[in-house]
């Protein structure tokens, strides 16, 4: 881990698992024996927030909780927290960890609806090249307002 990626956030999970939140993505690591025998040589994967779809968070009862990542392209588990536990993109916690895991999640919750510069530059650009199709006739007005208001979320 470089000087500049240092996390914004981490929450120390059961079982081996850890998660760190950076600017614009999260980490999850694997480390020791029980990470080993439930994840195997998977090592830490990174996850850009972007490409985040949902997270599904299960609080701490008689079990132990657990928060799961989906993403466009995921491959996650779907069939509760026997399965959770082999899935690659859940981390497990205890009651006693629940509280930094309910933070990072809002947090990162809070970034999957933040959208970022390069987001906005990028409909900015489509926007200008839309106009300039306008401009030569290409689009009439009404699908140019069309499009326009499809870019910006309206």
């Amino acid at each position: 881990m470089t000087i500049s990626e240092k996390p914004i956030m981490t929450a120390q999970g059961s079982s081996g698992g850890r998660l760190l939140l950076f600017k614009d993505k999260i980490r999850i690591e694997r480390k020791g024996f029980d990470a080993f025998i439930l994840q195997g040589f998977k090592g830490d994967k990174d996850i850009q927030i972007s490409t985040i779809s949902a997270i599904q968070f299960k609080n701490c009862s008689f079990t132990a909780g657990y928060i799961q990542f989906s993403f466009f392209g995921g491959q996650e588990t779907k069939r509760g927290i026997l399965n959770a536990t082999r899935d690659e993109n859940t981390v497990m916690f205890t009651k006693e960890q629940q509280p930094a895991f309910e933070a990072i999640k809002a947090a990162i919750e809070t970034r999957m609806h933040t959208p970022t510069s390069k987001a906005v530059s990028s409909g900015i650009d489509d926007l200008e090249k839309l106009a300039e199709l306008r401009d030569k006739g290409i689009l009439t007005q009404a699908e140019f307002e069309a499009k326009k208001k499809q870019i910006l979320g309206l």
